[in-house]
């Protein structure tokens, strides 16, 4: 638009004037020097404009000559820069396809020359674990300990390779340097829940379990947290506190704690049988039947029923008694239950009473729509060679054999 008016102002300009230069062309004098320069008007823009126009082209013959040699001189000097983030890119794909020794060779080589540190020796540093190359993985996570310390990884390349710094250190068993780093970006615990289960699971490594509880307490307020790992670290945890009380004062200490845990965290079955477990270690009987007794007269979930059975109630004085009473109330209701006949079967076991526990094996496999579970044929083999039956406990072995074998073929099918 604006050269539009430009040129419209020029012609305008150009109509208006020509006639009065027609008719007087008029003349132009230039002194320089003790010389006189005449010219006309006409003269006078033409050069002007002959001027004008010949450092027009100046320039622009100046303007792509300097582009020409910077591009070239740019060109030039980072062919190797190019080259690395092409390498850098491969490794990142060789990575994805899980070609772990391409993977680690070139990013490893263009971790510098690309200005990729983090990334590429986080990298290359992964690829060495997967292949089993421990002295390379350590050495890369040493350059990247020399690279960048502090909150400036987290500002360039993101909390994630913090987060596989720490994996890779708790992997190789390095838990002293892997507490240093997740104490330096301890402020970020509350807002990833990643960095939180690590804390959790470094915590329990540690043994500091009372840390590892107060730390899950804010693990469950996560959203993206899963849930089933939490429940095993809550179970881990609880257990080693439980266990760490007992060991280190008494029952009553043991009961004091049990009590003051809020009820809510007391109902979690990861928790109850924590507790549980621990009771039935070291046969103390009667808050464990105070505890468990109540739900199982009830109708209890079919994970209740399992965590039951593999609590060691073998240690305990009555030895399951009270609670194979209650499973067998159960079973008058319900003859042909799989859960309560299974359940009945393993609490038998514990007890030592084999030949119930047979019988009520047998019974269950003669049930309609049960399907064989490989925990419940070993238990039966189990209470038959307490009875001297070695036949027939081999022959169930001998099904659990012909079931894994078909369980592994049909893995291997779908494989291919």
């Amino acid at each position: 638009m604006i050269r539009f008016i430009a040129i419209a102002l020029f012609v305008l300009s150009v109509v208006a004037f020509t006639p009065m230069l027609m008719s007087e062309p008029g003349y132009i004098a230039i002194a320089m020097g003790g010389k006189i320069v005449e010219m006309t008007v006409y003269t006078a823009i033409f050069w002007l404009g002959f001027s004008v126009l010949m450092l027009f082209v100046f320039f622009r013959l100046l303007r792509g000559s300097y582009k020409l040699s910077f591009g070239g001189w740019r060109k030039i000097v980072f062919a190797s820069h190019r080259r690395a983030i092409k390498d850098f890119n491969k490794g990142i794909a060789a990575y994805v396809l899980g070609d772990y020794q391409q993977a680690e060779h070139l990013l490893a080589k263009s971790a510098e020359s690309a200005h990729q540190q983090e990334t590429a020796y986080l990298l290359a540093a992964s690829a060495a674990e997967k292949q089993n190359l421990r002295p390379n993985t350590q050495h890369y996570l040493a350059l990247l300990e020399h690279h960048n310390t502090g909150q400036y990884i987290v500002k360039t390349a993101g909390l994630e390779l913090v987060i596989v710094k720490i994996q890779l250190l708790m992997s190789h068993e390095e838990y002293k340097q892997a507490r240093l780093v997740i104490d330096e970006y301890h402020k970020h615990i509350g807002h990833d829940a990643r960095l939180l289960q690590l804390e959790i699971d470094l915590c329990l490594i540690e043994e500091r379990y009372e840390a590892a509880i107060q730390h899950l307490v804010l693990a469950r307020k996560q959203k993206d947290v899963d849930q089933h790992k939490l429940e095993k670290s809550e179970n881990i945890a609880f257990t080693g506190m439980f266990n760490k009380l007992i060991r280190q004062h008494d029952q009553k200490t043991l009961v004091s704690y049990w009590q003051k845990t809020p009820k809510k965290v007391r109902q979690r079955e990861a928790v109850l049988f924590a507790y549980c477990r621990i009771l039935a270690e070291n046969g103390i009987v009667e808050p464990l039947e105070e505890l468990l007794l109540p739900i199982l007269r009830k109708e209890a979930s079919d994970s209740f029923i399992k965590q039951l059975t593999d609590l060691p109630l073998a240690k305990t004085t009555d030895k399951a008694e009270t609670f194979i009473t209650a499973v067998q109330k159960h079973l008058h209701k319900e003859p042909h239950s799989i859960k309560w006949l299974a359940c009945l079967g393993h609490l038998a076991l514990a007890a030592g009473q084999w030949q119930m526990s047979e019988k009520a094996f047998h019974s269950l496999l003669s049930v309609d729509g049960y399907l064989v579970n490989n925990d419940d044929l070993k238990a039966c083999a189990l209470a038959l060679s307490k009875q001297s039956k070695h036949h027939q406990a081999n022959e169930l072995l001998q099904k659990i054999h012909e079931s894994y074998s078909l369980s592994v073929n049909l893995n291997n099918k779908k494989l291919i």
